[in-house]
């Protein structure tokens, strides 16, 4: 991922990636349009997502690619997997 953790907060990078590997069908036209910055957001828990974006974005859906999505999941499941061994084992 480009984004790091701050930047993609929700409908960003990460989870648009993880949607066009999967299930595509569900992003909107137009969401490449749709990035938004909002690294600094002290008062998040207080205000919730609409003191910070207008779309609900906040993170950069345009970077979102299916082999992101892939490679993700990949990742994912390799770190799963080695924890599911651990815990069988003991």
């Amino acid at each position: 991922m480009e984004s790091s953790s701050a930047e993609d907060m929700h409908g960003g990078e990460l989870e648009v990636s993880l949607l066009r590997h999967g299930a595509p069908h569900l992003i909107r036209d137009g969401i490449e349009g749709d990035d938004h910055s909002a690294p600094d957001r002290p008062h998040l828990l207080t205000l919730g997502m609409a003191g910070y974006t207008e779309n609900g974005i906040i993170g950069s859906p345009s970077l979102g690619t299916a082999s992101k999505g892939q490679a993700l999941l990949d990742s994912l499941s390799k770190s799963a997997a080695a924890h599911l061994s651990i815990l069988r084992s003991a």
